[in-house]
């Protein structure tokens, strides 16, 4: 336990210095992937948005260091045009605004940011396809295109902004459509070995599936780490905010197997089921997402169970910081190395990634003790 304090509290500090440091250079924009060193920026509605000042929350919940709060602050404000302005607003609202608005109001008790994440959940609940019980995805990216019954793994952390907004307003709505979506994510994602598809197509009209589509992952059948991390948490929170036990289940499957087809340095490659000619990237952000859904689902089961997954969530963190954690380079912007962001397209193969940056972030946190979640 002590080395572990240890390296936890040195990580914080590495955390903590660096993030000052990047802040100044980033300042109240939004980085997505590192080339060469340097955070490219997205746009405001770009699905990263969040994450960014979602670690200037995390930092400044520890530090009380206002440059970081009023950063986060301008990162907020400068989505409330993609609420207004933008046509192609999709189901990533729930990571856009529960680490920008419902982390403030949270940790500050703001009226504004309360508000607009009330609004953002409205406009995520009106997504949901009610002859599928699955919240859409993504409206079309080019003429033609038709994503009507496209959904994603990722969407399951976008729940918690519907949780939340039904315990805030004690309108049953929100958490209503949240587990119709969870439920949808238990019978057409998660296969019996605990392997999950990253995209499911569904009849817009019928709500029948129609096919799996492999998205980012390999292939339709193969196991995207990425999007079994996201299951972990995803179903995790889902428990969290309903105590029911089916998705505590569902967590449990997925996180056996995301454990096992782990390699030796506890940081999954890109994807579990990939031919031997196919170069095994890392992706540290999916390991770096798995870990604090690991911990936090080591506290919801019996304590006989617990010591499995808040291990496996010890070591990635562990392995991710000693291993593949960037720290005293002045010409790196990212914490953490070898994320893999879009193996079919070819997209940042070996670079930091904002929200493995986050997410290990966040789980350092955790170890420290910080266990109030912004989910």
């Amino acid at each position: 336990m002590e080395k572990q304090r240890q390296w936890v509290d040195e990580a914080w500090r590495k955390i903590t210095e660096k993030i000052n440091r990047t802040s100044k250079k980033i300042g109240a924009n939004f980085p997505h992937a590192s080339v060469h060193g340097s955070y490219e920026l997205a746009e405001p509605h770009w699905w990263t948005a969040g994450f960014w000042p979602g670690q200037l929350w995390l930092v400044y919940r520890d530090t009380k260091d206002e440059s970081l709060k009023t950063i986060a602050e301008q990162c907020e404000e400068k989505l409330d045009k993609v609420i207004t302005d933008y046509y192609r607003l999709d189901h990533d609202m729930g990571f856009m605004w529960t680490l920008t608005s419902i982390a403030r109001y949270k940790l500050l008790g703001k009226e504004d940011s309360k508000r607009r994440a009330l609004l953002v959940a409205n406009l995520l609940m009106g997504r949901f396809n009610v002859n599928g019980h699955f919240i859409r995805a993504w409206n079309p990216w080019f003429e033609d295109d038709d994503n009507r019954g496209y959904a994603i793994i990722d969407c399951a952390m976008n729940l918690p902004l519907l949780f939340w907004a039904t315990e805030e307003t004690e309108d049953p709505r929100f958490k209503a459509v949240a587990m119709k979506h969870a439920d949808t994510i238990l019978e057409h994602f998660i296969e019996a070995d605990g392997s999950v598809h990253h995209i499911v197509h569904f009849d817009p009209e019928t709500g029948e599936r129609i096919e799996f589509v492999g998205g980012q992952g390999y292939a339709p059948n193969s196991a995207w780490s990425r999007g079994t991390a996201w299951a972990i948490y995803g179903l995790t929170l889902a428990y969290e905010h309903t105590g029911q036990d089916r998705y505590l289940q569902a967590a449990k499957k997925v996180a056996h197997f995301f454990i096992s087809n782990l390699p030796e340095d506890f940081v999954p490659h890109w994807d579990f089921r990939i031919p031997e000619e196919v170069t095994p990237y890392r992706d540290s952000s999916a390991g770096a997402i798995a870990a604090p859904g690991l911990l936090l689902l080591a506290e919801k089961v019996p304590p006989t169970e617990a010591p499995i997954y808040k291990k496996a969530g010890e070591n990635i963190l562990h392995s991710l910081y000693e291993h593949y954690g960037d720290w005293e380079n002045p010409n790196e912007d990212g914490l953490i190395l070898e994320g893999t962001s879009h193996y079919p397209e070819q997209k940042y193969l070996k670079n930091p990634l904002i929200y493995g940056d986050y997410f290990f972030v966040e789980g350092v946190a955790r170890l420290k003790g910080y266990t109030e979640l912004f989910w």
